[in-house]
């Protein structure tokens, strides 16, 4: 049986890409498989999740595993965790639900906890 393929919207990286790259040390790169990452000191920072479990355009970030439970509990109909992102340290947002100040907070903690994880010193 053939898998549906996933509606989206034009350009759901468009305003991610836009608040990442305004922020100090972030480089946006491409994936293997030809979908759009934003870095901090080379060391992932967002990008949009590509796993079959994930929604449309769901972008993926890093976060603590505590700040993670916080976002599932205040806002379940923003964050989520598929099965395959459980063990990293990242979580699920749903791009159509963000506004730019909480993308922004968002990509920010995100950048940090990058910078940390390549060594670099936060600004």
């Amino acid at each position: 049986m053939a898998s549906t393929p996933k509606p989206s919207w034009p350009d759901p990286f468009a305003l991610v890409r836009r608040v990442g790259l305004s922020l100090p040390d972030v480089t946006e790169e491409t994936k293997y498989d030809g979908t759009p990452v934003l870095k901090a000191g080379g060391s992932f920072m967002a990008g949009i999740a590509t796993d079959e479990e994930a929604d449309a355009d769901s972008l993926v970030v890093r976060c603590q595993f505590e700040d993670r439970e916080l976002l599932l509990e205040d806002a379940p109909d923003v964050y989520y965790v598929t099965e395959y992102h459980e063990r990293y340290p990242v979580v699920l947002a749903r791009v159509e639900h963000l506004d730019e100040d909480a993308l922004r907070d968002l990509l920010s903690v995100s950048r940090r906890l990058a910078l940390l994880k390549a060594g670099r010193k936060v600004r």
